[in-house]
């Protein structure tokens, strides 16, 4: 298990047991003194939590896991707040970008994130938890031990009654056994996990998986490259100039492409404008036409979109039936980075 573990691709299950037994102690709930700064507020100590209910979740923009897994931690926040919950973020960077505060500032705010969010830049907080996984939730009592944990998504309604059953245990009254209304909407949308089959893949060349350009992948510096004639599924290519570094891979001349051959109901793709933050425009085809139906929240109905900041974009999103398709991005202005790939 690598520092970076994490849980894009398909649902997880954790090993604990269900909420109708008694819980195990997992240990006491670590500190957050390792977080560089905070949002929407102050930075919380363990007497701030004293005699609360704590979930703590492990989150960072990009990940369309957490993104998924969002509108019920969100729903559970405000339900129960009340009755003594506490939930608290802890934003943990996987790519450099994600480390600016102006970043994670402007995607809590986007994300409609309005619990307290321990900004966690240095990975302090990560390794207090001895956490591998975004999204990872860790559910404290009362008395500050930690009682349950689920690394990945899904578990909703067994995550709640484990809630439901620790605020009761910390005295709280009234808390009932309904269980939250979550509004689930575009990119939070569950997976099509029955037709999912491809996987996360990275697009710098310290991660990425099934690069199909001839000649590989040519390590820090421009080079042309071009798509081969078939690709394979869940194999990937470059046209045009690109500069492959570790982590992202940079546009050097308008006009480049990445195809990818996939098969999923929605393709996301983490990208940025580059250093200069100049708006990058893109079009994106399916089997060679535009995607039109098939366009994801970040497109227009032509598959014509921008990007303008450094984040996750859906780009497709498309109707049954799902079969492989061949997905492809052609950028009309440099300076574009591509980051990774995820699918749902």
């Amino acid at each position: 298990m690598t520092l970076f573990a994490t849980n894009f691709g398909f649902p997880q299950r954790s090993s604990v047991q269900s909420a109708a037994t008694p819980l195990p102690t997992e240990g006491p709930l670590p500190s957050f003194e390792g977080a560089v700064s905070w949002l929407n507020s102050r930075p919380l100590e363990a007497r701030d939590l004293r005699g609360k209910v704590v979930l703590v979740e492990f989150w960072t923009f990009t990940c369309i896991n957490w993104l998924r897994q969002l509108p019920y931690v969100r729903a559970w926040a405000e339900k129960y707040k009340s009755h003594g919950l506490v939930v608290i973020g802890v934003h943990t960077p996987e790519f450099s970008f994600e480390k600016n505060a102006d970043n994670v500032r402007r995607a809590t705010k986007q994300m409609r994130v309005e619990y307290p969010i321990a900004v966690d830049s240095d990975y302090a907080v990560w390794r207090a938890f001895n956490n591998q996984y975004w999204p990872a939730l860790y559910f404290a009592d009362a008395q500050g031990r930690i009682r349950h944990h689920v690394f990945g998504e899904g578990e909703y309604e067994r995550s709640e009654r484990v809630l439901q059953q620790l605020l009761i245990e910390g005295g709280s009254r009234g808390v009932g056994n309904d269980l939250a209304l979550v509004n689930v909407q575009g990119s939070e949308a569950p997976a099509d996990w029955s037709n999912l089959g491809s996987a996360e893949n990275y697009v710098g060349y310290q991660r990425t998986e099934g690069f199909a350009s001839a000649g590989g992948p040519v390590l820090d510096r421009a080079h042309l490259y071009s798509v081969p004639e078939r690709l394979d599924l869940n194999k990937w290519a470059l046209a045009g100039e690109w500069t492959m570094r570790p982590e992202a891979t940079a546009l050097s001349q308008p006009g480049g492409r990445i195809a990818y051959r996939f098969h999923a109901r929605d393709l996301h793709l983490v990208m940025g404008p580059g250093p200069r933050g100049n708006p990058v425009r893109f079009r994106v085809f399916i089997d060679g036409k535009p995607a039109g139906a098939a366009h994801g929240s970040d497109l227009d109905s032509q598959g014509n979109g921008t990007v303008t900041e450094s984040r996750m974009y859906q780009l497709i999103r498309q109707q049954s039936p799902i079969v492989d398709r061949l997905f492809e991005i052609e950028f009309l202005d440099s300076g574009a980075e591509a980051f990774s790939f995820t699918f749902g």
